[in-house]
């Protein structure tokens, strides 16, 4: 474990006045969007120049050029679910194709002396930085032990090319591992960085009115979004005041399970109970709005974003016991697992914490100190940085002039 936690590099000077290409699948602000954000802002504290690949617009760009980076927009190819269809994988061989040759113009454009990947999904920048003999990076941003086998390796053999691989949890090291021998075994483990409220609010004294229970991120049926309304049924079947807020939206392509959603909280005779707020950013004045976070995922998760979150905003958390989420909730007072899928047993301790709610309240304000301590912005940026810039640098003959703002990348010669 150890090793794996060493970086190349004690010293981030190696990335100073280079040029970083950054590549990534989306432009929004879940998880490993904020993520990528922090990977730029750790090269720019560097005085890196740092250039990002975006397959569209949103507010993910805005922050980035707000930050100081160039943001550009590349056709992509992104590994999804929604394209084992037909049609996702008619559209997922187009964007590919114009993949390949945007991401080759990028590169002739803006000549980097390395090229950070940002996730399993684009592993098409891999193969474009090999080609160009850049040296990449790939930050891991994914882990699912339960897939099968062949579609693990799939997803994990562009991995093989990287010049160095980051992954954010132990857990997703081992699901690497099982794929692939050497990469469990040269992989670095740098925690997620995760931002907390500049000033936590600690929760109410007295539950006084209903218990405020929040839902934060996708809409999705990996992330049980149907099991935390289902466990609210429960409650106010035995007599027990609770509300939901969800606060997220539905990927392309999955808007059906959000339409599925709506009409189990009307059918449930829930609609008083269970809002829809959709994607809010800042989230941290909606989770201080709430007693409790839930984290209901069925499926593996590499790790637990949202319960970091909570618990930097002093809020207890309720989270499936599974993979990532029980690396990301171990050692809190106020953290709490339940088996994935179960709405019994979420249902059951929403209703503990409730009871309990003095201790969960000062064990939740006590557990700030701890996330902040584990999961700090500048540790996250200080690791990344070192560990491309341990990367020897890709020699160019010319340098291009720094041009800014947002393009095209079709547009480069």
């Amino acid at each position: 474990m150890t090793n794996r936690k060493a970086t190349r590099a004690s010293s981030t000077t190696g990335v100073r006045g280079t040029t970083v290409l950054l590549a990534h699948p989306g432009a929004e602000l879940y998880g490993s969007d904020r993520m990528l954000l922090e990977s730029a802002s750790a090269l720019l504290d560097e005085k890196a120049r740092v250039v990002v690949a975006l397959p569209s617009l949103g507010p993910l760009a805005d922050m980035l050029t707000n930050r100081g980076a160039e943001v550009i927009v590349c056709r992509t190819g992104v590994l999804r679910k929604s394209a084992l269809s037909p049609v996702g994988l008619a559209r997922l061989a187009v964007d590919t194709a114009g993949g390949m040759i945007d991401a080759w113009r990028a590169v002739t454009r803006f000549k980097p002396q390395r090229i950070y990947v940002s996730t399993l999904t684009i592993p098409l920048w891999i193969g474009i930085a090999r080609l160009r003999r850049v040296p990449v990076v790939a930050h891991v941003h994914e882990a699912e032990s339960s897939a099968p086998g062949l579609q693990r390796a799939a997803l994990a053999a562009p991995l093989l090319a990287a010049d160095t691989v980051i992954a954010n949890s132990e857990f997703s090291v081992e699901v690497l591992g099982d794929s692939f021998n050497s990469l469990g075994r040269r992989t670095t483990v740098v925690h997620n960085g995760v931002p907390g409220p500049s000033r936590p609010v600690q929760a109410r004294k007295v539950l006084d009115s209903a218990l405020k229970i929040a839902y934060v991120g996708r809409l999705s049926p990996r992330k049980g979004v149907d099991v935390a309304i289902e466990a609210v049924r429960l409650l106010t079947e035995a007599g027990v005041d609770v509300r939901l807020t969800l606060i997220g939206t539905a990927f392309s392509g999955y808007e059906w399970y959000e339409q599925l959603l709506r009409r189990t909280v009307t059918e449930s005779g829930l609609s008083d109970r269970v809002a829809f707020l959709g994607f809010q950013s800042p989230v941290f004045s909606r989770i201080t709005e709430a007693d409790v976070v839930v984290v209901p995922s069925r499926v593996d998760e590499p790790f637990g974003n949202t319960a970091v979150e909570a618990l930097l905003c002093g809020r207890p958390v309720i989270a499936s016991a599974t993979s990532g989420l029980l690396e990301a909730t171990a050692g809190y007072r106020s953290a709490r697992t339940v088996a994935p899928g179960d709405a019994t047993s979420l249902a059951r301790s929403l209703a503990e914490v409730a009871s309990n709610w003095q201790y969960m309240r000062t064990a939740a304000w006590r557990d700030v100190a701890l996330a902040e301590h584990r999961h700090s912005p500048s540790t996250y940026r200080h690791r990344v940085a070192a560990t491309l810039g341990g990367l020897p640098p890709r020699r160019w003959k010319h340098h291009p002039e720094r041009v800014g703002g947002v393009a095209a990348a079709g547009g480069a010669q």
